[in-house]
């Protein structure tokens, strides 16, 4: 649902309040920005990436991210417009009961996604699925979100949350109206936008900069890449057993590895444009049926959901869009041994004879696997202030 009003500021509608909510504005506040701890000259959000990310490394599988970047041209990333993006990101204002923000559900500590198996909004009901990491969102090569693909672009799928009944529950009259009440807003939008006039479509845009902006690049892994002169080469810097382990991820099964790479692929570790997948969790679909429940003319969706990027996959934890495993080795082990023969089961996942295939390692290569995916964890994610919430004297 796309949302492009304007607000006519009538002073009539910027002093609303409930006795019971609270108001990120301290009283006294001579500059609205005091709130806020922001720069006087706005983050860099425009970070250049290391090189090997363009590259191709000349493996079976494109490792290259051209091509797979899914910012419009109408939105390109901005240092201002992505702080105006933070700022909202962070803003509990924008939920009904002014109590729940964008990053309640996605947290830097967790590579922006969330700890519990199912978020909870604004009144602590739970939410369908489990958090999806927004790291590496720009990299999404086929630009729809949600597990079930329901979002047609990042633009589109900022929104939902804030007008979602049990997430924050706004509607989109309330939403301009909220940003509207904020007087540390009208500065941030003139540096955004070259004016102060708030809309449905700018803060979209905003919001999805900021997004946008955070991919994940200081790892183990990228120590190791930006010595090699290709994925698939042994990394000075890794165990014996961590570059057995990205031997298993990164080759097909005519090599010797698992093939994880064909569904987490490019330096990205992203889904390289092939769309929601089954991963054989159970045999038959139960009540969520996936993809299909906005791909309806699509039986071969039941049962199929967004593939996220590995970067981070650490801090991700539960996993699958149920959260059904609480570590990654029950991941692992999934892949080993339990993968189900559903009707709709990724070609991917199949054996030569067509059935589900079980990979059937050995304790080392689990762990080996396991020792591999740790070192795509990047910390500088928990910690960089692009990110973080800025709101730091909210309760004054």
């Amino acid at each position: 649902m796309k949302l492009h009003h304007c607000l006519l500021l009538l002073p009539s509608l910027l002093f609303l309040s409930c006795s019971d909510e609270k108001d990120y504005v301290p009283r006294g506040t001579t500059n609205p920005l005091e709130i806020l701890d922001l720069p006087a000259v706005a983050y860099d959000y425009n970070e250049q990436l290391p090189g090997y990310f363009f590259l191709n490394d000349g493996g079976p599988v494109p490792s290259s991210v051209n091509g797979i970047d899914n910012t419009p041209a109408h939105n390109p990333i901005t240092n201002d417009g992505a702080t105006l993006g933070r700022v909202l990101f962070y803003d509990k204002n924008l939920s009904l009961n002014r109590t729940t923000a964008c990053g309640s559900c996605h947290r830097a500590e967790k590579a922006f996604a969330d700890s519990s198996p199912f978020s909870h909004g604004l009144y602590g009901q739970p939410t369908k699925r489990n958090s999806m990491t927004l790291v590496n969102a720009r990299f999404y090569q086929r630009g729809r979100f949600f597990y079930d693909e329901r979002a047609a672009s990042l633009e589109d799928q900022v929104i939902m949350p804030i007008l979602d009944h049990t997430e924050m529950a706004l509607d989109p009259g309330q939403i301009l109206q909220r940003v509207a009440e904020q007087p540390y807003y009208k500065q941030l939008f003139i540096k955004a936008f070259g004016s102060n006039t708030i809309t449905s479509e700018r803060i979209e845009k905003a919001l999805s900069q900021f997004i946008r902006s955070m991919v994940s690049h200081n790892s183990k892994y990228d120590a190791g890449r930006a010595q090699a002169a290709n994925m698939r080469e042994p990394f000075a810097n890794f165990t014996a057993e961590e570059n057995r382990g990205k031997d298993l991820f990164l080759k097909p099964f005519s090599e010797g590895g698992v093939n994880c790479y064909a569904c987490h692929t490019t330096e990205a570790f992203v889904s390289h444009n092939i769309g929601p997948i089954n991963n054989g969790l159970d045999a038959a679909s139960g009540t969520d049926l996936g993809a299909y429940g906005f791909y309806t003319s699509s039986p071969e969706m039941t049962g199929a959901f967004k593939i996220p990027t590995l970067r981070n996959i650490v801090l991700t934890g539960p996993y699958m869009h149920d959260a059904r495993f609480t570590t990654l080795m029950q991941v692992i082990e999934h892949y080993n041994s339990g993968v189900k023969d559903h009707p709709n089961l990724s070609p991917w996942l199949k054996g030569d004879d067509g059935s589900a295939r079980q990979l059937n390692l050995s304790e080392y290569d689990k762990l080996a696997l396991l020792r591999f995916l740790y070192t795509l964890t990047d910390q500088t994610i928990m910690s960089d202030p692009r990110w973080l919430d800025p709101f730091i004297n909210q309760h004054l």
